[in-house]
């Protein structure tokens, strides 16, 4: 585990990248052979326009990651934080608190959060309103959210006190697995059921892109199911009945524009409905 760990503290910008495109290329040619839904939309365009908040995403972490970096460093030197508080522990069980904490107040919460204070659900209305949720939508992030997610991200690593090298594990295991959860890929009854305990799963976050409440404010979850589960923000649906975007924004040029997706948050509120 520590060769695990190390890797991962010295990972390169190249393996990071990798890591991003791999599991984005790999769901991608998955939609293409075995999909959940068969929509007519052109995928390689809306691709396009989702690839470009990926980006956004990508040189926002890459310019702030000093501050994650630090922020690691200061709860080891300053031996702050939840996993410095607690006794000594094998390197494994380390890795898997760690990951969880990191996981709930770094996702879930800040997820929960954009969902109940207006001018951050401004922000995050551009993710929600992708009418054909795939692999792709899983970065579709405004330029705004991303920094704020970014905050949030640091604060994680602050009250966890997680080592930079189980941040960057977190990290890699968030982007493959959002990726995961979008994707329009169709899994075998059994297994999904039994990933979704735990994991979440494509159907389970199918539901929280519904585009009417209340259950687009259910299934916040990033990596882990059981955080929905335990909050009582868990819900399901029949998947024939989702339908994707937010009912407010449903014109084309309200989910299909890159300079109308970035407007949204300094325009009119517009309050979704029930």
């Amino acid at each position: 585990m520590q060769s695990v760990i190390d890797y991962f503290s010295n990972i390169p910008s190249a393996h990071r990248s990798a890591i991003l495109l791999g599991g984005l290329t790999l769901f991608f040619l998955l939609e293409g052979g075995i999909p959940r839904y068969r929509k007519p939309y052109k995928k390689g365009t809306h691709a396009l326009i989702n690839i470009f908040f990926t980006l956004t995403t990508v040189l926002i972490n890459f310019l702030m990651a000093g501050i994650l970096l630090w922020a690691s460093r200061w709860t080891t030197t300053n031996q702050f934080g939840i996993m410095n508080w607690l006794p000594p522990m094998p390197l494994w069980l380390e890795i898997v608190i760690g990951v969880l904490l990191l996981d709930l107040i770094g996702a879930y919460f800040i997820h929960w959060l954009e969902h109940k204070v207006r001018w951050m659900w401004q922000f995050h209305l551009v993710h929600h309103t992708d009418p054909n949720v795939d692999t792709t939508t899983a970065n579709r992030h405004h330029p705004g959210e991303s920094v704020f997610r970014f905050v949030f991200t640091t604060l994680g690593v602050v009250f966890a006190g997680t080592s930079i090298g189980i941040v960057i594990l977190y990290q890699s295991m968030s982007v493959v697995l959002s990726q995961f959860n979008h994707a329009n890929i169709r899994v075998p009854a059994a297994l999904e059921n039994a990933l979704s305990w735990v994991f979440i799963t494509p159907s389970m976050h199918r539901v929280h892109h519904h585009y009417k409440q209340p259950y687009t404010d259910t299934n916040y979850g990033n990596i882990f199911s059981f955080w929905d589960r335990i909050f009582g923000t868990y819900a399901m649906m029949k998947p024939d009945d989702i339908v994707f975007g937010v009912d407010t924004y449903m014109a084309p040029e309200e989910h299909s524009n890159i300079g109308e997706l970035l407007k949204i948050p300094f325009g009119k509120y517009r309050p979704p409905t029930a």
